[in-house]
């Protein structure tokens, strides 16, 4: 590489339902991102990466491989394609909330099937293919596990006796009138990288840059800043209510008998707070939203 060149990662973002909390992720990181639909190839303000947006199910297969140094994808996939690759951080996000998503054995509401030993001989539907035939042969249990499409829910109990799908919250599974009979595997989305990208000095310093910013831009979600001006007779009654990561930022004022408080608290919290601060006299209550948040 000419010494004139920039060095570049390239990292391989998930497409599909985790595409827009990662995108979202990013930019709260600092990252500013264009997404074009008719390209895989999405653009960023940084131009020491190289991005790749490509299915989930995939992407640590191509870092095992080597086409990527590194990759957001689920902890499910990575163990569905026995990828070899190197965790650098996990990223506890999902879909819609910030649950892990889970591999669950589903079937119907009004099935015989109470555990996993009464699937002997039995047919299962899903996509996880590799995950389900290793936990059927951890219980020692013998059935045909057959690939999914799509729709997995819909073919019990007419096509197949069970399934293996994912859920997040188990809604669309209530829906359907289903129910979950074990858990195979949790799973949150993780950074992961080639052996050769986690042993170059750069490429590792590089995606641990990026594993800070994002673990600060997760640490950052649900919280705000709060500040405001407080009798100083009334600090020590609201510090001991207040809930802060550390303890709050106490600064005096020029008016001696005032003094300013600022701090980091959970945005649920604000709305039972905020009463209490005015009653004990505080004024100029600012709640401000945060990016991120390094600990």
């Amino acid at each position: 590489m000419p010494e004139s060149a920039t060095p570049t990662l390239r990292l391989g973002l998930p497409k599909g339902s985790l595409q827009e909390p990662t995108l979202e992720l990013f930019e709260r990181a600092g990252f500013n991102l264009v997404v074009s639909s008719r390209s895989y190839r999405p653009t960023v303000d940084d131009e020491e990466l190289e991005l790749r947006l490509l299915r989930a199910q995939e992407i640590g297969r191509y870092v095992d491989h080597g086409f990527l140094d590194c990759g957001i994808t689920g902890r499910d996939w990575i163990a569905e394609n026995g990828a070899q690759v190197e965790v650098i951080t996990d990223l506890r996000y999902s879909r819609a909330t910030s649950r892990p998503t889970r591999w669950v054995l589903v079937v119907p509401e009004d099935s015989e099937i109470q555990s996993v030993k009464d699937l002997q001989g039995k047919r299962i539907a899903t996509e996880a293919i590799g995950l389900t035939k290793a936990y059927l042969e951890k219980h020692g249990v013998e059935a045909e596990v057959e690939f999914s499409w799509g729709a997995t829910e819909v073919k019990v109990p007419e096509l197949v006796d069970a399934i293996v799908d994912i859920t997040e919250t188990g809604s669309s599974l209530r829906a359907n009138k289903l129910r979950i009979v074990d858990t195979l595997m949790e799973s949150y989305p993780q950074l992961v990288a080639s052996p050769e990208a986690a042993a170059d000095p750069w490429k590792r310093q590089k995606m641990e840059t990026l594993a800070l910013l994002l673990r600060a831009a997760l640490e950052a979600r649900d919280k705000v800043g709060l500040k405001m001006n407080l009798p100083a007779a009334q600090l020590q009654t609201v510090l001991a209510e207040l809930p802060s990561m550390r303890q709050p930022t106490v600064a005096h004022l020029a008016n001696p008998e005032w003094v300013a408080v600022e701090t980091v608290i959970d945005e649920s919290v604000v709305r039972r707070i905020i009463p209490q601060l005015k009653a004990a006299g505080a004024e100029g209550i600012v709640e401000y939203p945060l990016n991120k948040v390094v600990p």
